[in-house]
């Protein structure tokens, strides 16, 4: 026994000396920070639990219909009555969540996530000395999971400041503190794990992934850096078994700040908008494109009252460069957007037919209302049926318009079969679709697919940039293969 813990103390040691950093003892890293407990003390004052309350009504279940003189009918009716269900009318039923939040302000401002307080008809803050106060809603944004409370205590409350996210670095230390299974004032410490998350989560996905024990409850408290600022907001955990398994994420400062200064001014988010809807650039799509590399986000649909129009935008331009800053896929671009003013002039790089624009566009609104592009209307052509890429095409008719339940004043060649061992298949190309453009350019034939595939081919170019619209009229970009 002695021997094998001898052994394993030697191999661990040896490891981390192997792993450690030029200059930067061995100990020092397995170690740790020397103690959390000063900055705990610090900031756990300005850590809150939330108490979140809904109330629903349901409607009760009917008496049964007993025939007149049925033994035991009024032994019926007193069970049914006693069950609050011996009329059709309706009760309420409560329920309750608890999250985490924090004190930003020491009037009484406090942050905490939207889905902590969903719809709640009754909203207490609890603090660390056991206060409980009423708390109500300033403002709350679903896209970035935030809400902004407001109490009224008797005294200043304990605050905390928030940091800059973006300086940041994986292997950082941080603290988490919160009300994980409603036990209030619980403190966990790990590192940042990763930055620039995307969980699917909403539009501006850029979460901070830590190792720090985050559990349920923890949503809406705060992550710290070793300065006491906070630098996230506690929002999800990836994990099988409900409890935390090491991979938490947190909002960061850099996105929550913005917003919630919103929240505070308005009861509302101002994001700015462009008016374009994007898609992804992968390798094949920039090939095509003659953008040397993937990189931007193209440009698959135009809204025809939003800004992108007037300032000169078209479908199939990619987008590189945002207000200064490099577009390095399609993701960071909503988030640039959103995080500006509303009517700022922004300088907006693009990529057209291979040669580098510049466009300026006065920013929108965009709770205003942002809309998909609609296609551009046209007459239908005669049907002529001919393959290529793996389809069957034919000119757009009334008969295919009813087959494939085509919108009305869509423009392009349909689509009638797709072979299933074809790239276009790979590429969730299907019957009914219609294929708008072909390498930038409309088509509205058959013939005009196959012309524009042929030239393409003596370019040199190895995939065909479609643009494909479903029945519906939405638009995508697809690269297909012509190998």
């Amino acid at each position: 026994m002695g021997l094998r813990r001898a052994f394993t103390s030697f191999a661990l040691a040896a490891a981390v000396s192997l792993a450690a950093p030029a200059g930067i003892p061995s100990a020092a890293l397995a170690r740790g920070p020397e103690s959390l407990a000063d900055l705990s003390e610090q900031v756990i004052d300005a850590v809150v639990n939330i108490s979140a309350s809904t109330t629903v009504e349901t409607r009760n279940r009917a008496l049964p219909q007993l025939p007149p003189g049925t033994p035991f009918e009024d032994l019926f009716e007193e069970f049914f009555n006693r069950r609050g269900q011996g009329d059709n009318g309706t009760r309420q039923r409560r329920s309750n969540s608890l999250g985490s939040g924090f004190v930003i302000d020491a009037s009484g401002i406090v942050v905490t996530n939207n889905h902590v307080i969903g719809d709640a008809n009754e909203i207490s803050v609890i603090f660390n000395d056991g206060t409980k106060l009423k708390a109500e809603i300033i403002g709350k944004d679903s896209k970035l999971d935030l809400a902004v409370l407001r109490v009224k205590p008797d005294k200043p409350l304990k605050a905390v400041k928030f940091g800059d996210s973006d300086k940041l670095r994986i292997g950082d230390w941080v603290i988490a503190i919160g009300n994980p299974f409603g036990l209030g004032g619980s403190v966990s410490a790990g590192i940042v794990s990763a930055r620039n998350r995307n969980i699917d989560q909403g539009p501006y996905d850029n979460y901070i992934q830590t190792d720090a024990a985050i559990n349920k409850g923890n949503s809406g408290g705060p992550l710290f850096n070793m300065n006491g600022e906070v630098v996230g907001i506690n929002t999800a955990i990836l994990s099988p078994s409900g409890g935390s398994v090491g991979i938490g994420f947190a909002v960061p400062s850099s996105l929550a700040a913005p917003t919630i200064e919103q929240l505070r001014e308005f009861g509302e988010t101002r994001r700015g908008w462009l008016g374009v809807r994007i898609q992804g650039v992968d390798d094949a799509t920039a090939e095509a494109l003659n953008l040397g590399r993937a990189r931007g986000a193209l440009v698959a649909g135009i809204d025809e009252k939003g800004p992108a129009k007037p300032a000169g935008l078209e479908v199939g331009d990619v987008i590189v460069r945002f207000d200064g800053k490099d577009v390095r896929e399609s993701r960071d671009l909503p988030r640039m957007v959103a995080s500006l003013p509303v009517g700022k002039e922004v300088e907006v790089v693009i990529v057209r037919k291979g040669k580098e624009l510049t466009k300026t566009v006065k920013l929108g609104r965009l709770e205003d209302g942002e809309k998909q592009a609609s296609a551009a209307p046209g007459e239908p052509e005669k049907p002529l049926v001919k393959s290529a890429l793996g389809l069957e095409l034919s000119s757009l008719n009334d008969e295919l318009k009813r087959r494939f339940n085509i919108k009305e004043g869509l423009k392009g060649v349909v689509v009638t079969r797709v072979d299933p061992n074809s790239a276009a298949a790979d590429k969730r190309i299907q019957a009914g679709d219609l294929i708008v453009e072909v390498g930038q350019e409309p088509v509205n034939t058959p013939a005009d697919v196959s012309k524009r595939l042929e030239a393409l081919k003596k370019e040199g170019k190895k995939s065909a940039l479609l643009l494909v619209a479903n029945a519906q009229g939405e638009v995508r970009f697809v690269a297909v293969s012509m190998e």
